[in-house]
């Protein structure tokens, strides 16, 4: 099995904990003002860009399929950076602009899946991940007008449930590449 994602399962935990981080702050605060969510997305998915950037150019380094994890970091990076220096943007301009990111991140997800099918077992999860990115994003576009309110539970519900998807992988990874360390030195 190659391991070169396995050994980035820190990087999945990190962006994990951080969606998990951000879904509590919008399901317990919905009722926060626009900007303050947009700052709040801002921040999470630049980290999560920076961090799919990183992991990218380690599976490149292991001479591993890497674009998907490349291009998704990059559009991370580039919402991330949208939305920290235009937070003032009208609530319907960015209902679209998140939609058209979490359809865009979601089938990303689903393209990085089906590149790891040969690689470990569990890959559904990220095909998960994808499916329901993709869901919220297109949920958004249907209803647009369903208000902030909602739009904060929605995107705070997806967020923790990807979060815990994704450390619920990194887990998996960890294991695995302690396994096969195990074995490696019982040879």
């Amino acid at each position: 099995m190659k391991i070169g994602i396995a050994r980035n399962w820190w990087i999945l935990a990190g962006r994990g904990l951080l969606a998990i981080a951000l879904g509590l702050y919008l399901v317990l605060l919905p009722g926060m003002a626009l900007a303050t969510m947009i700052l709040a997305f801002g921040i999470a998915v630049l980290v999560a860009g920076i961090l799919g950037i990183i992991a990218a150019m380690r599976v490149h380094d292991q001479h591993e399929r890497s674009f998907a994890l490349a291009v998704e970091g990059v559009i991370c990076l580039l919402f991330g950076l949208l939305a920290l220096l235009r937070p003032d943007a009208t609530a319907f301009v960015w209902l679209f602009l998140i939609s058209g990111f979490a359809v865009v991140s979601g089938i990303l997800h689903m393209a990085a899946a089906i590149q790891l099918r040969r690689q470990i077992e569990g890959e559904w999860v990220l095909i998960l991940n994808g499916a329901l990115t993709t869901l919220l994003g297109v949920l958004m576009l249907l209803l647009p007008w369903a208000g902030l309110l909602s739009l904060a539970w929605l995107i705070g519900i997806y967020s923790l449930c990807f979060g815990v998807l994704l450390v619920a992988l990194a887990i998996r990874l960890r294991g695995r590449l302690a396994a096969g360390r195990l074995a490696a030195h019982a040879h």
